[in-house]
């Protein structure tokens, strides 16, 4: 086998594997999304707070993005709404609607890309 045919081969199976990496952690991000649990938010006194809702269209439109920059800086926590036990956030931070993010005396609603990354601290 020729070293062109090798390298082809070999390239082939990178691209393989990473579209199935890529689609996997897209799945998974999707996965955490959708999930509601309880939050206390004592335990996070100098984090950015994502409020967003799993059936919200503007808060998945950006959720991937917020999801992968916590990933790395672990300075947000996930706060979603459709958990009944976590709507007692609303009167608390006086959300008027989703997504929004707050950081200290920042605040921002809304879908744009550098809003966004001036409130989480890009």
């Amino acid at each position: 086998m020729t070293l062109i045919k090798r390298v082809g081969k070999a390239l082939a199976v990178i691209v393989v594997v990473l579209a199935v990496g890529g689609f996997a952690s897209h799945q998974y991000v999707n996965h955490v999304e959708k999930q509601r649990p309880i939050v206390t938010l004592a335990k996070h006194p100098e984090k950015v707070l994502f409020f967003y809702r799993d059936d919200c269209p503007d808060c998945q439109s950006i959720f991937h993005q917020i999801y992968w920059h916590n990933a790395i800086s672990h300075n947000i926590v996930l706060i979603n709404m459709n958990q009944p036990q976590n709507r007692h956030y609303i009167q608390k931070y006086q959300l008027t609607s989703v997504p929004t993010l707050i950081h200290g005396k920042q605040r921002y609603t809304g879908t744009n890309q550098q809003r966004i990354k001036q409130i989480v601290g890009d």
